[in-house]
């Protein structure tokens, strides 16, 4: 009688649902209308998901990396609803930023320390050492929520006189499925098109060394990071077919889950993610104008 007692109590346990943060507005200025925004895909089987189906289904894994488009601010409130939402459903273990650096380590670990003690640096950003490449009015929220949470924040990049190195010496990568040809030229079209066609051929060999090696990086830092980890960067480097995963594997760890937050009218294939959610597009901006002007 007591066994059937406890296995109801466990299945009563089971089928409560667990409270989430409620979703942040669009932000975009297509807003709600934007067609397909809102879709989440489980590109695995093709099936459309709730947010809390989402969020079900990412606290299982031991690693979970999500894909941005830096300049979407809807891809950064979701990114920090995610982080509340998976925190509903287990500790988080850790937080990784393509954002930070490993120089910025020690600050970071100082400025959580001041925040534990109650006390808060008059310029955040500043304290942080943050880099003005990174806009802080649309980082910050996250950032400043991470800082306050018990688990570590951590640095998931080169630093500068790192990628000096590898872009001068271009060293060798061990693994064969982030070195196959297929996956470096891939990626050196891609170095191509975000330089629009300006880049010398001469420096391609070192560009596409550093996108490795900051993968590779993002890798290692995630395997050595307290589990459940999350990491969040550019789609481009969280990619199953391109980035962060295949170092994983080169490094004999699988498990992870990737979710690339895209914008609609613009697919996610299967080969690159198990999971996508659209969000309105940003307007349109002639980077390459801009490119050409510098």
């Amino acid at each position: 009688m007591r066994l059937v007692v406890l296995l109801c109590l466990t299945l009563l346990a089971a089928c409560q649902s667990v409270s989430l943060p409620p979703l942040p507005a669009w932000q975009s200025p297509e807003g709600r209308e934007a067609p397909g925004a809102g879709r989440i895909v489980d590109l695995r089987s093709g099936e459309v998901l709730s947010p809390g189906q989402l969020v079900e289904r990412l606290a299982v894994a031991p690693r979970v990396l999500v894909g941005e488009r830096h300049d979407n601010p809807d891809h950064h409130a979701l990114q920090l609803w995610l982080l509340r939402a998976l925190a509903e459903h287990r500790a988080t273990g850790s937080l990784l930023l393509e954002m930070l650096n490993p120089d910025q380590q020690a600050a970071v670990d100082r400025v959580r320390g001041e925040l534990a003690a109650g006390r808060r640096p008059a310029d955040l950003p500043a304290a942080l050492a943050w880099q003005p490449g990174w806009d802080w009015a649309l980082y910050g929220p996250l950032v400043s929520h991470a800082l306050a949470q018990p688990y570590p924040l951590l640095a998931a990049n080169l630093d500068r006189r790192e990628i000096t190195r590898v872009y001068r010496a271009s060293p060798a990568l061990d693994g064969h499925l982030s070195t196959a040809s297929r996956v470096q030229d891939q990626l050196l079209a891609q170095i191509r098109e975000s330089h629009c066609g300006m880049l010398p051929d001469s420096q391609l060999p070192a560009m596409l060394a550093v996108q490795q090696q900051r993968d590779r990086r993002m890798a290692e830092r995630l395997l050595a990071a307290p589990t459940p980890a999350l990491l969040f960067a550019g789609a481009f480097h969280v990619r199953r077919d391109l980035g962060v995963p295949l170092h994983l594997a080169d490094l004999d760890s699988r498990g992870e889950l990737v979710l690339i937050l895209a914008e609609a009218g613009r697919p996610v294939a299967a080969t690159a993610a198990d999971f996508v959610w659209y969000t309105p597009a940003r307007p349109e901006e002639d980077h390459c104008a801009r490119f050409r002007k510098s």
